[in-house]
């Protein structure tokens, strides 16, 4: 059974090597390692190093002006030939050597399951019902992680694994699509029954793709045991540009988002974070941290309402200017 790693690249750092190396000491190792590198005019030295110290990893070269979050890895996968493909980001990295072996057996094993099954009904979409169709990892914060990035990591990534399906969305919300391209293992072969990553979005192609799992009734898993470091320590600032992206990709997916509150998990998030803090005797962060969520939800819900924005500001609020001049030559 063939594994790829996928993971997009712009201008990385060492964590990028670190992740490298990790990856090929795992228990289970990946049949390869993919990079689809979005480069600049100027050389870029880590991935130089990379061509130097790991001669076998893949890398594909895209302009930057190209990039997109879902047609980026898009044509990734494309281009890679595997049955299971775990993407990453370049600066997640793996807790232990078990981490692709943890991601990727709940897939592996049912898929051996049906093939001892139906051995003549590998494409019938009927041999592989109810199966999971994605695993994503637990994110840990980092030593240096800020105690309002740990707050965050505690919300969306529990101690306990589950697997989700569509009958969960009633009880569970948004939470039951949630899913995160950080380090997340997905059977191609589902993927490529539910279309594979949407071809252009500025945010959320992972959710968008889960959310489409579940409607074809496909499970999609939060494997707790699996961990990778990934935080980042944001200004309010950079929360508000953040979160106004991510409301304008909720905005231009009503199919997906339209039938689900954020501002509801949102608002778990804050008053869950605020008794914490409290029973910690760390009240002296609240009036921080509630700043913080301010700045989230105000982006959030101009984001939303991007619609009705003008372009000026839009390009003020946004993370990814690349993105909106890309449509706009589109259009």
């Amino acid at each position: 059974m063939n594994i790829q790693v996928i993971i997009p690249v712009y201008k990385p750092d060492k964590k990028l090597i670190k992740l490298i190396d990790r990856l090929k000491k795992q228990t289970l190792v990946p049949h390869g390692i993919n990079l689809i590198h979005s480069a600049g005019d100027e050389p870029d030295e880590t991935v130089e190093q990379i061509k130097k110290d790991f001669p076998d990893v893949r890398i594909m070269e895209i302009k930057v002006s190209e990039y997109d979050h879902g047609d980026t890895r898009r044509r990734a996968v494309r281009n890679t030939p595997c049955d299971i493909f775990v993407m990453m980001t370049q600066d997640a990295v793996p807790v232990s050597d078990d981490l692709i072996e943890k991601l990727v057996t709940p897939l592996k094993n049912q898929m051996e399951k049906e093939n001892a099954s139906y051995p003549d009904a590998a494409d019938d979409p009927k041999s592989r019902a109810g199966a999971i169709a994605c695993v994503y990892a637990r994110q840990m914060p980092g030593t240096g992680s800020s105690p309002y990035e740990k707050l965050a990591r505690l919300h969306n990534y529990s101690e306990l694994s589950k697997t989700k399906y569509k009958s969960d969305i009633e009880k569970m919300g948004i939470k039951a699509f949630f899913c995160s391209d950080v380090c997340c293992a997905y059977r191609r072969d589902i993927y490529e029954e539910a279309g594979g990553f949407i071809k252009s979005t500025i945010f959320n192609e992972d959710m968008i793709i889960a959310r489409k799992f579940l409607e074809l009734g496909y499970g999609v898993r939060y494997e707790a045991t699996a961990k990778v470091i990934h935080a980042h320590n944001y200004t309010a600032m950079q929360q508000f540009h953040r979160n106004f992206d991510l409301g304008v990709s909720q905005a231009m997916h009503p199919e997906v988002f339209a039938d689900v509150s954020s501002e509801s998990e949102g608002m778990k998030f804050v008053t869950g974070s605020i008794k914490l803090l409290m029973k910690k005797g760390a009240v002296l962060l609240i009036p921080g941290f509630v700043n913080q969520c301010a700045f989230k939800l105000i982006g959030y819900k101009l984001g939303r309402n991007y619609a009705k924005l003008p372009e000026c500001f839009i390009m003020k609020f946004t993370a990814n200017k690349k993105f909106w001049l890309k449509l706009k030559e589109s259009n």
